[in-house]
């Protein structure tokens, strides 16, 4: 793995300025994240047109996806800390060793979860009380995107392999490429333009699985041929019982943390379409929040993307056992977080209306918007805070902490509060309070917790603290 560039960008992590670096880390992910968020608002569009059902079908299936995609992700995670913190320790040949053991863990469990989900998925959606005019839009949707998990996964494992080395713009180019493809291929296997098939909702995501293969194969050539800063072989790929145990260990907790939120997130989608049923119409509340989720996403892409930068450098620094930094890091994060953030929302409030008539001319949907505004909008700064102390965690290598303090947001706030003050206040609007209130609480709790310190131990040295 040793190169001058991974050396000159190590050197610039861990002694250069501070916001600077962040920046230029940060960048490309966050062109990135609005690559993402475009097509996640292009896909909103073109399924508007069919309907207020099928624009409703992939926010209902991704709670489901995502929940076993993040026990993926949480070994990608615990791949992620290993490799930055032995770059920050100048211990190549370990961080190549960690990141071929990370990307075959992650190939072979990815071919199990995507077999499950195809067979499971009308058990599961039947389980989230999905609507008797939503499920079969949900159901065609979610097998497509479960078929193509395998292609995902190790797509994500590039992704965060050349981000722990700093490398941020090589994966940002072929996920632009593969969203860019994608924003084609949506209106025509959705529609039938041309000699394209005329799938609808099961359009969108064969769309989406074809783009994502792509992008996997892509880096997977990249990462076999040596050409970025990571060179896999096979004989980085063989299985080693002692560091898949280490990373089994600093992992597991990082995909129980990420599968409870998005299992959380599959509980919360029950929620609205309970109480949406109960006190109006389901369908509309559902797809409001599909709609917001849309938004808030665009916002978060300036934010995640600072955050992910932010881990990058706090992985390597406390590699290095510059400790200090890394605090100093991660507090000039969340302050910028909570700036963008507190802009967008501003924005938010005030062009509520032609943004959600953009996407669907619903006069029950445009309502319901004004209760997103009124009871949960002006907690998105706070997240931004939570999100910031979460990656530090993450990327520290300390996943119980990460997933403690995942669990505390969701399920001990936001699931409680979503459900009980939707019942007190018989209406939907105890729903969008809940979850405003799970933002600020969470983001107090956070950075109380992060100013102790005790995340401040790395994990490359056995016998480490994870705790």
């Amino acid at each position: 793995m040793r190169s001058e560039k991974v050396e000159a960008m190590r050197e610039q992590i861990i002694s250069g300025p501070i916001v600077k670096t962040l920046l230029l880390l940060a960048y490309p992910l966050i062109i990135n994240r609005l690559v993402q968020v475009l097509y996640n608002l292009t896909d909103t569009y073109w399924l508007g047109k069919l309907g207020r059902d099928q624009l409703a079908a992939p926010g209902t299936a991704w709670p489901l996806v995502w929940f076993f995609i993040s026990i993926g992700m949480g070994f990608a995670m615990a791949g992620f800390a290993f490799v930055s913190q032995y770059v920050g320790a100048k211990e190549y040949e370990k961080a190549n060793r960690a990141a071929g053991a990370l990307y075959s863990l992650m190939m072979l469990f990815a071919v199990g979860v995507g077999l499950f989900g195809v067979v499971s998925a009308p058990y599961l959606l039947a389980f989230m009380n999905v609507s008797d005019t939503v499920y079969p839009y949900a159901l065609s949707y979610t097998r497509v995107i479960f078929a193509g998990i395998p292609f995902s996964f190790t797509l994500f494992a590039f992704n965060f392999l050349l981000r722990a080395i700093g490398d941020t713009k090589t994966p940002v180019k072929i996920n632009v490429g593969t969203v860019l493809l994608n924003l084609v291929l949506d209106p025509f296997f959705i529609f039938g333009w041309g000699p394209f098939p005329e799938l609808g909702v099961t359009g969108a995501a064969v769309a989406t699985m074809l783009s994502n293969s792509l992008g996997s194969l892509i880096g997977g050539y990249l990462l076999f041929k040596g050409r970025v800063g990571i060179h896999l072989s096979l004989e980085t790929l063989k299985p080693d019982r002692h560091f898949y145990g280490r990373i089994f260990r600093v992992g597991i907790p990082s995909s129980v943390g990420s599968s409870t939120t998005a299992l959380g997130f599959v509980i919360l989608a029950r929620i609205i379409f309970t109480l949406g049923a109960e006190f109006g119409n389901a369908d509309v509340a559902f797809a409001t929040y599909s709609i917001t989720n849309r938004l808030t996403n665009f916002m978060f892409a300036f934010s995640d993307g600072i955050s992910m930068a932010m881990g990058t450098m706090v992985g390597q620094t406390v590699g290095a056992k510059l400790y200090d930094r890394a605090k100093t890091i991660a507090e000039r994060t969340m302050l910028i977080n909570f700036t963008i953030l507190g802009a967008g929302t501003l924005l938010f409030i005030f062009f509520r209306v032609p943004i959600f008539r953009f996407f669907i001319n619903d006069p029950a949907i445009i309502a319901e918007s004004a209760k997103v505004v009124k009871y949960f909008a002006a907690s998105l700064p706070f997240f931004g805070i939570f999100s910031a102390v979460n990656n530090v965690f993450q990327s520290a290598g300390h996943t119980k902490k990460s997933m403690t303090l995942g669990i505390i947001r969701l399920w001990g706030i936001r699931l409680p509060l979503s459900y009980g003050l939707g019942v007190l206040m018989r209406d939907t609007a105890g729903i969008w309070l809940g979850m405003g209130l799970s933002n600020f609480l969470g983001a107090v709790i956070a950075l109380a917790w992060f100013l102790r310190g005790s995340w401040m131990v790395r994990i490359i040295e056995e016998g480490a603290s994870k705790s």
